[in-house]
């Protein structure tokens, strides 16, 4: 499958038994103070849905519930139970999306493939795109048979504080911010202290989706934003954000570009920021 697939792809293989289709829609809220709420977006599923999908729940059953921030890679044994509750097998075909924001579709692309599944791709432009075409939909809760995921973690798709800190003590490697510009320089903190990792560049994931459709801009003006923070030349490239999940749709374009040493730091600022010892700048 290509990584990305478009609403008329989808639209014409929707009675396809072998395709499995996700939601893995969220919702983040800003607090007063500046911390963020995660909403399910459930409710949003059961209003309307593509046909087919069943909602791959990012929060609850994808997340490890043992971790004390939002989104934490869960171990394989869940991952792979959640997948089989949702109808996914190690030779399905999956296609996800997500309504809102673009980032959390890829989130679960960038997943699957740390567990050891690669024919998955995300719908371009999700749900939003597909509504705005008067494209076929469903409402109310779908079932779907039980199946058997056996997952194993990939190394390199993950990591954690010790391999951002030998990436930035590294010259060949490159950290890359998938925030905005403006939470780059320090506005809009909503993860602790303002600002970014010392020493890191920036590329928003913001900006690498069309704001009308919300498909994926075309790769060659993806390649040259990627190009211009030197992370297409670099021997290693890890990616974050607030929570790892706008850095899921930085590594999968970078993916796509042919980089093939990225990762995303899972936790990100969340934990980053709210550790006084390691080095944040902002401006």
């Amino acid at each position: 499958m290509e990584a990305f697939v478009s609403t008329e792809w989808l639209a014409a293989r929707l009675d396809d038994p072998a395709i499995r289709i996700l939601d893995a829609t969220v919702h983040l809220h800003a607090l007063p103070g500046g911390d963020m709420r995660a909403e399910s977006g459930r409710g949003d599923y059961l209003k309307g849905h593509i046909p087919g999908a069943v909602f791959a729940d990012l929060i609850g059953e994808l997340s490890d519930p043992e971790s004390k921030f939002r989104f934490t890679l869960p171990d394989a044994a869940r991952f792979g139970a959640a997948m089989g509750a949702l109808g996914v097998s190690n030779d399905s075909a999956v296609v996800v999306y997500s309504g809102g924001s673009p980032n959390w579709a890829p989130r679960l692309w960038w997943m699957l493939r740390a567990f050891g599944h690669d024919r998955a791709a995300v719908l371009d432009g999700g749900w939003g795109k597909w509504k705005a075409e008067e494209r076929p939909t469903a409402a109310g809760n779908e079932t779907v048979a039980p199946a058997v995921f056996e997952a194993e973690r990939r190394p390199g798709y993950f990591v954690g504080q010790g391999e951002v800190e030998a990436a930035l003590a590294d010259p060949g490697a490159v950290v890359l911010n998938s925030l905005t510009p403006e939470q780059h320089a320090g506005g809009a903190p909503h993860y602790g202290r303002p600002g970014r990792i010392a020493g890191t560049v920036n590329v928003s994931s913001r900006d690498l989706v069309d704001p009308e459709t919300g498909a994926m801009l075309p790769m060659s003006a993806v390649r040259q934003k990627f190009d211009e923070a030197g992370a297409l030349e670099a021997e290693r490239v890890v990616t974050y954000c607030g929570g790892g999940i706008a850095a899921s749709l930085g590594a999968m374009a970078l993916h796509l570009l042919g980089q093939e040493n990225v990762a995303v730091y899972d936790d990100s600022l969340q934990a980053w920021a709210r550790d006084p010892s390691l080095p944040m700048e902002t401006g």
